[in-house]
């Protein structure tokens, strides 16, 4: 049985004045971490940040059940989160602040 490819949008905030840093942090995103993301089926991740706003909004296609949001228990997952915490809203885990989005349109 084939699983269905779902898209899968969230939002999350970024603390202002650290656009470059954010930038900077995920051009030299871990490799274990992009191998754990493509393991878990995730592919197509994309974020755009509104600076007007601070607000960063996330995409991505996940074959499957889950998403990003689902690998907690991973080490490199709560790693990556300290490792990002000082400059985007997180939760008391350091896990980011983060809201999934309605799709109410999509054209193929």
């Amino acid at each position: 049985m084939v699983e269905k490819m779902q898209r899968v949008a969230f939002k999350m905030k970024l603390l202002p004045g650290h656009k470059e840093e954010y930038i900077r942090r995920h051009d030299a995103i871990w490799p274990q971490l992009v191998n754990l993301l493509k393991e878990a089926g995730i592919s197509e991740y994309s974020i755009y940040l509104d600076e007007e706003t601070s607000t960063l909004f996330a995409f991505q296609k996940v074959s499957g059940k889950g998403g990003s949001q689902d690998l907690a228990i991973h080490d490199v997952v709560q790693q990556w989160w300290a490792h990002m915490a000082d400059i985007m809203e997180v939760n008391p885990d350091q896990s980011p602040v983060s809201q999934p989005l309605e799709e109410v349109f999509f054209m193929e």
